[in-house]
């Protein structure tokens, strides 16, 4: 049986390392940088180092992780409780500036990341260890798990003429890293070289996922409510590149998705034949926000039966295929804007290569896809074993 993960926030308080002594803190958090007890973080290092914690940092969402959707920015404010400034890394800057820095010696960052490549908290974390290595600061990653496992590692790498705030290094979509394993990646890998140091969890295993951690799941950003929701991620966040709804404006964002025109009986029958793991079952739902709002969608939910056999990745493109096989006429891929790029198609950005997109539309068989990106994903899981702080 499982024992309790302890997070590195948790470790930071109960045996703080001695470099943190007399240095001005920093801390980049939101609503789900919390303990067991729910306590957050900012509460728990300002009482533990009193007079230390000079100023905080929010990713994309906001500090509070209000913000619902993509390219909705926060504003820096004053922290009421502490009298601390929070400086928004998803406003007029995605990067720390060296007067947000002067605040501070070393920044801590207990980010929750959800184990995908275009969920935006790893390049903020990315920019904060620039930041550190140009203003010659430290950072500290306080670890948490990878909600959906840290053995599997599934799809293309990101090529780099596709580079953007949802993919800034060429990763696959489902990395299997910790937030401290993909910060250590990132710094060498591609030569960052900051004054990092991770204070790693203990009994977290790389087999685990979230319910086994016997942790609280707090959302980390609005529509990722519930682990499961972090499980169909990496394959369902594609939809945000169409004109199909991601099921965002619903109670089961990511886990639902539709449009008013899909034939939902020939895709479910069609698409149950290669997709292990979930079943999808056909929904009706109406969004109150975002695409579609206020209409009617027909689609699917997926519900994951095996966590271990399903791949969401695959699903998802082989859904996007059938959708354009039998709803070509309604479908149609979102034009720019996506995540601050104005020219390339958000599909693009989101799948990192035009080329994919461009063999789905040709139909190409998804398996077949899949066997092309196998020497560099391979490559990749050698590299990154390299950053694995767990066994």
């Amino acid at each position: 049986m499982n024992e309790k993960v302890i997070t590195g926030l948790e470790s930071l308080i109960e045996n703080p390392p001695d470099y943190l002594t007399g240095k001005r803190l920093g801390l980049l958090a939101n609503p789900a940088s919390v303990n067991s007890n729910f306590e957050h973080a900012s509460i728990l290092i300002n009482q533990r180092f009193p007079g230390q914690l000079k100023a905080l940092f929010s990713p994309q969402h906001g500090f509070y992780a209000e913000k619902q959707d993509n390219m909705i920015e926060s504003s820096s404010f004053k922290e009421p409780k502490l009298n601390l400034p929070v400086f928004s890394l998803y406003g007029e800057t995605r990067v720390p500036t060296k007067e947000m820095f002067d605040h501070i010696d070393m920044l801590l960052v207990d980010i929750q990341d959800v184990g995908t490549r275009v969920y935006t908290f790893i390049y903020t974390v990315s920019y904060c260890l620039e930041a550190a290595a140009k203003f010659n600061k430290q950072v500290v990653i306080l670890d948490r798990p990878n909600p959906i496992g840290g053995t599997q590692v599934e799809g293309n790498l990101l090529s780099r003429d596709y580079t953007s705030f949802v993919g800034r290094f060429p990763i696959p979509m489902r990395h299997g890293l910790t937030i401290g394993e993909i910060s250590l990646f990132f710094n060498t890998r591609f030569k960052i070289f900051a004054d990092l140091k991770i204070i790693p969890m203990k009994n977290w295993k790389r087999d685990m996922y979230w319910e086994d951690t016997k942790l609280p799941w707090i959302t980390p950003s609005p529509n990722l409510p519930t682990p499961q929701s972090c499980l169909v991620y990496p394959g369902q966040v594609i939809w945000e590149g169409t004109n199909i709804s991601e099921g965002r404006g619903t109670t089961l964002p990511f886990e639902q998705f539709g449009a008013p025109f899909l034939d939902t009986e020939k895709i479910k029958k069609k698409a149950e034949r290669y997709i292990s793991g979930a079943v999808l079952r056909c929904v009706n739902f109406e969004p109150t926000s975002g695409k579609w709002q206020g209409q009617l969608c027909k689609g699917f939910q997926i519900h994951v039966t095996s966590k271990q056999k399903f791949k969401p990745y695959y699903a998802s493109l082989l859904l996007l295929q059938l959708v354009i096989v039998h709803n070509g006429n309604e479908f149609e891929f979102k034009s720019p804007p996506y995540e601050y790029e104005y020219k390339k198609l958000p599909m693009d950005l989101i799948l990192g290569s035009k080329n994919l997109r461009e063999r789905i539309i040709e139909q190409k068989d998804i398996q077949f896809l899949e066997e092309q990106w196998q020497k560099n994903l391979a490559q990749f899981i050698t590299e990154s074993k390299k950053a694995h702080l767990y066994e």
